[in-house]
């Protein structure tokens, strides 16, 4: 197929799990496939990261993405039916590429990456059928933001959500296609159109091998300690949540069990992220916190010296990258029902917490048993190999794409 793929980012870097995902896709699809990627690109992101898309893509066309939070994008939210978010990304500029790029090519199908870049496609009714690929619920996202805003701000703040959620949902019935990550999103999107179509998160297998090699020195790395794991990007706030709910509840009192059942042994929080905010680490002065932000971009070897995921997610939807990462390293995860958006078995291919008391019961248990241990990293690690490597789960999105242009 002849693919035109329209982006709200250029995903290289691989800094979060959007241009994971995307980046992978990409990759995947280029060994069968031509694809013209039209998408923003941030002041950070140059030749070099363009090149790395080159590789796969046919043609790369990048726009300058526009700084979100400006008194010009205020002003024209205010005085317009679009929300804030749609302004931001509203670019003339990727609308002409978008229509010179139609006009050269005949394409058999466009692939958009977030709602919130669609309105740059041409007016009008498209001949080229339009699959939409979501990775949040928009107008969720920004109603816990706003949630938690200032009481004088909330009622514009709570209008601004009432117009991205109409927004969201007329996307949703314009596109040929609707595509979801989870079953989370699934069920909202359900309510507006019945055909949405389930496309998880994956992982590329081969990349963690490494740390399936190395799995027997996470019980020796560091001079006898054990590294218990969360990482995360500190921007987003199910992970804030998930750090502070660790660091007020779940490890002191995991410390205090410890301290009396395996006292020969020594155990870190190893924290992990970039930009860590200083209101996190002022939560805790424990000695055994150790929070990294210089640790490799190379996520496999971060899970390559880690002994467990904990993953307490608390809000958010879809399949989480560091969990399906964590598994494919043969890392076990300790996460909550609603981290366990990927149908893994409880107790055999992770294990599953609803409180502190059982975070910390858990633990223990992976410390104290290593036969329980070996047992979830073996099952985990098969359970991600068969249903969620790069190459399942680009063939879910093809057969979407056949449908579409059918």
């Amino acid at each position: 197929m002849n693919i035109l793929l329209v982006s709200s980012y250029l995903p290289y870097p691989l800094f979060s799990g959007g241009h994971i995902r995307l980046y992978n896709l990409i990759r995947e699809l280029s060994k069968k496939h031509r694809i013209t990627l039209i998408c923003e690109k941030r002041d950070y992101q140059g030749e070099l990261e363009i090149k790395k898309l080159k590789k796969f893509c046919k043609k790369v066309i990048t726009v300058p993405r526009k700084k979100q939070w400006s008194l010009g994008n205020i002003v024209r939210t205010g005085l317009s039916f679009s929300p804030f978010l749609i302004t931001g990304h509203t670019s003339k500029l990727m609308r002409e590429e978008i229509k010179s790029a139609i006009s050269e090519s005949q394409f058999d199908l466009i692939h958009v990456e977030t709602s919130y870049v669609m309105q740059n496609l041409p007016a009008g009714n498209l001949s080229i059928p339009v699959v939409l690929v979501e990775h949040n619920i928009e107008y969720l996202v920004y109603k816990r933001f706003a949630d938690n805003a200032p009481l004088i701000l909330r009622p514009l703040l709570y209008l601004d959500v009432a117009k991205l959620k109409y927004w969201e949902e007329r996307m949703w019935k314009k596109a040929t296609k609707l595509v979801a990550v989870s079953n989370i999103e699934k069920k909202i999107m359900s309510k507006i159109r019945k055909d949405v179509i389930i496309v998880p998160n994956g992982v590329d297998i081969a990349k963690f091998n490494s740390a399936i090699q190395n799995q027997s020195s996470r019980f020796k790395v560091h001079q006898g300690e054990k590294r218990i794991l969360f990482i995360g990007e500190f921007k987003w706030v199910q992970n804030i949540n998930a750090i502070e709910w660790i660091l007020k509840e779940i490890w002191p009192k995991l410390r205090a069990e410890f301290t009396r059942q395996i006292n020969n042994r020594e155990i870190k929080l190893w924290v992990v992220g970039r930009d860590i905010p200083s209101s996190i680490r002022k939560l805790t002065n424990d000695k055994s916190v150790f929070f990294d932000e210089n640790a490799p971009l190379e996520t496999e070897l971060i899970y390559q010296n880690a002994y467990l995921l904990l993953a307490p997610i608390k809000v958010g939807g879809g399949t989480s990258f560091k969990i399906l990462e964590g598994m494919a390293s043969g890392v076990p995860v300790i996460t909550t029902p609603l981290g366990n958006a990927i149908g893994a078995k409880e107790d055999s291919e992770i294990l599953i917490a609803n409180d502190s008391e059982g975070f910390v019961g858990k633990t223990l248990e992976l410390l104290e048993n290593d036969e329980l241990y070996e047992e979830i990293s073996k099952n985990a690690r098969k359970f991600i190999e068969e249903n969620y490597d790069w190459g399942v789960i680009t063939k879910k999105l093809e057969s979407v794409y056949e449908s579409a242009a059918s």
